[in-house]
């Protein structure tokens, strides 16, 4: 039986933030991705003809659309890939000057070893402003021969249609539980990370298809100790656990509003969470409470929704976690 205390080191801690798993255990080649088979298939012979078209990446985070640009390019320019390919972060640099400048500097310049083109890689381009993308636009059209641009996005609507229709689009899915499942095991094994299998279920739950948040909760967590419980999972990545969850609801059932409000203090006390992080959590526990009927269910959902866009407005977290409290216990009372 596992227990539910949070192992501590007994003497000295154990290392493992020397260097970020996440980049570590990255795929290298297009062909080593998982969980995105219907785009692997394409990109794998676009790397063995070394030439694709422009592409466009959408997709959540955490779902390998980072990986598979710099797979790509590493498939089609070998280990040199850098020198013929500029990165960059279109949430850092989301205005014009730097599309005029950057891009459009680069794009100018012959390929180097003999490459046939170069590859600029926007990640999040989707922050990019209209103007930038009008700028963008022009530039794709005018070095189509010597560049192939690579845009990543989290919501493919953000991005203007003249660019969309340029580019082959790829859509990028949340990974699927089995696919996280086998990942987080195959990591900790690489690492000598002793992991109990309801921690490696919590890491899945939490992630939510989220591939990158899950091997970074795993190293959070074992930076603590090499053996990683259940426990140490929630508490090294504020997120409540399922039962803490159904408890405060069972509360505002039963309990009354002050009894309520006290368990979601400890809540958030214990386990760091924010009022939206709160919210979220409990609208996706929400449908798994067995003692709801499906009529309080779609009730709450409609409540949480309002309480989340005045938290995200500016409200007051406590106020606002309160006045939650009190319209659940309310509703769950009638």
């Amino acid at each position: 039986m596992v227990s539910d205390k949070v192992h501590r080191p007994p003497t000295q801690p154990y290392s493992c933030m020397s260097e970020l798993w996440v980049e570590k255990h990255r795929p290298r080649s297009v062909s080593q991705i998982r969980g995105q088979s219907s785009a692997v298939e394409r990109l794998v012979v676009y790397a063995a003809n070394i030439d694709f078209p422009h592409l466009l990446f959408a997709g959540p985070p955490g779902t390998g659309k980072t990986t598979a640009a710099m797979a790509l390019a590493r498939d089609v320019f070998g280990e040199g890939f850098r020198e013929n390919m500029l990165e960059m972060n279109a949430s850092d640099e989301r205005k014009l000057e730097s599309i005029r400048t950057k891009v459009k500097q680069f794009a100018r310049t012959a390929p180097l070893h003999g490459a046939d083109f170069k590859i600029i890689f926007l990640d999040e381009a989707d922050a990019l402003t209209n103007d930038a993308q009008g700028a963008l636009r022009r530039i794709m059209e005018k070095y189509a021969e010597t560049c192939r641009f690579i845009l990543s996005c989290n919501y493919s609507s953000k991005i203007i249609e003249p660019i969309q229709s340029r580019c082959a689009v790829f859509r990028f899915r949340p990974l699927p539980d089995d696919d996280v499942k086998r990942q987080i095991e195959h990591v900790a094994k690489e690492e000598g990370v002793e992991l109990d299998d309801d921690a490696c279920i919590a890491i899945v739950d939490i992630s939510r298809g989220d591939l990158r948040k899950a091997i970074t909760a795993l190293q959070v967590a074992a930076a603590l100790n090499p053996h990683v419980s259940r426990a140490m999972i929630y508490e090294t990545n504020a997120t409540a656990p399922p039962e803490a969850l159904q408890a405060y609801l069972l509360a505002c059932r039963e309990d009354g509003f002050h009894a309520a409000r006290r368990r979601l203090r400890e809540l958030l006390d214990k386990f760091g969470l924010a009022g939206t992080d709160m919210v979220n959590q409990l609208h996706r526990e929400l449908y798994n409470s067995e003692f709801l009927s499906e009529a309080a269910k779609l009730d709450l959902t409609e409540l949480m929704a309002e309480i989340d866009f005045r938290l995200v407005e500016g409200g007051g977290e406590d106020l606002q976690l309160d006045a939650m409290t009190a319209r659940i216990c309310q509703a769950l009372s009638n």
